[in-house]
């Protein structure tokens, strides 16, 4: 089955795989044997499994700052309401602590999530019943409005690394699927291109990470401007940041790639279809300003995925000693095409250039 955009959803499942390396362990084996209507019943599949075993380990609690009325002091003493007490004549001491708590903003996400899914008619009625079996363990912690979660706040360490896959999976649904109606309600729509093109990005990135590792250098680098003369450091900061989304070097050679999600590969104007201009533009600068001693070893391509038009990009260009291109990347092919495709782009840049 493929989504609106024509991935096969399986797909989507190999990309998170790659993405979020918790979903190559045992216990996630049978998803990727499973087949899925739609990404709604992958995800929920992926959440129902993932928070069971979670639930197992324990589900992940900190400090959380209560305030009650007790007979024993306990942390720090408000005060003014143990004053205003006492003029009501209750023997009770207004306390402030802190306490250990599975009701936080980790679990909150999980839980909100879960419930959007149970109510979602594409997830399949086995999936439900999973999750109605792991909701049950959270009937301590405290349901949120989707539109409220601040999703800056989360921040992982050691004792919760176990929930950076699950939380990405609900900011994929509660953040790229989730739509509210005109009656403020919510409804679940299809996967959002800007939710995609992130893990797209974070896909290739992984892949060659993992399955290309004699390489010199795999990472999403920082190309610095090229500079000459003298320069006032503090008119720098002006400059924009030249983040590569995959920066590829084998000794010398360097494959700077850029991934690009979008409805619409190519421009049109004038019956005549083109690479949006932004998009040549910026992949450009990154390698003329990366070979800064013009040596014609770094290179560059916009890789598209590939969308429903007739037309899409397959191309390569010198410029200026520099070969630049773009190619389309068809994620409806089975998964070991997609992976042939992006082992033969670094066979073509790195090794035979």
């Amino acid at each position: 089955m493929t989504n609106d955009k024509g991935i096969f959803i399986k797909n989507i499942y190999y990309m998170l795989s790659y993405a979020f390396q918790v979903l190559k362990q045992s216990n996630y084996e049978s998803i990727a044997a499973e087949r899925f209507e739609n990404v709604q019943d992958l995800f929920a599949a992926i959440l129902a499994r993932g928070t069971a075993r979670q639930v197992k380990q324990g589900l992940y609690r900190e400090y959380v700052t209560q305030n009650e009325m007790l007979s024993v002091m306990r942390g720090k003493l408000d005060m003014s309401r143990t004053i205003l007490n006492r003029i009501q004549h209750k023997q009770k001491l207004a306390c402030e602590f802190d306490e250990l708590s599975e009701d936080n903003l980790y679990n909150q996400i999980l839980k909100t999530t879960m419930y959007f899914l149970l109510k979602d008619s594409c997830v399949a009625v086995e999936r439900k019943a999973a999750i109605r079996k792991v909701l049950c363990f959270f009937d301590g912690v405290s349901f949120l409005e989707p539109s409220a979660i601040k999703w800056s706040r989360l921040h992982y360490q050691r004792n919760n690394r176990n929930y950076e896959m699950l939380l990405n999976v609900c900011y994929f649904v509660l953040d790229g699927m989730l739509q509210t109606t005109d009656k403020g309600g919510y409804k679940m729509a299809s996967f959002s291109d800007e939710h995609m093109a992130r893990l797209y990005e974070r896909f290739i990135l992984e892949y060659y990470r993992q399955h290309h590792t004699y390489l010199s250098e795999v990472k999403a680098a920082q190309v610095k401007w090229n500079l000459t003369g003298e320069n006032d450091e503090t008119m720098i900061h002006f400059l924009p940041v030249m983040q590569t989304d995959v920066f590829l070097r084998l000794d010398e050679k360097i494959l700077i790639l850029d991934a690009k999600y979008y409805g619409k590969t190519l421009q049109r104007r004038f019956d005549k279809y083109s690479l949006h201009s932004g998009n040549i533009y910026q992949i450009y600068t990154y390698v003329k300003n990366q070979d800064k001693d013009g040596t014609g070893n770094v290179a560059g391509m916009l890789l598209y995925a590939k969308t429903d038009e007739d037309i899409t990009p397959d191309c390569v260009f010198n410029m200026g000693g520099n070969r630049i291109g773009a190619r389309t990347l068809d994620l409806n092919k089975e998964f070991r095409v997609i992976a042939g495709e992006l082992d033969k782009i670094v066979e073509e840049f790195l090794w035979r250039s």
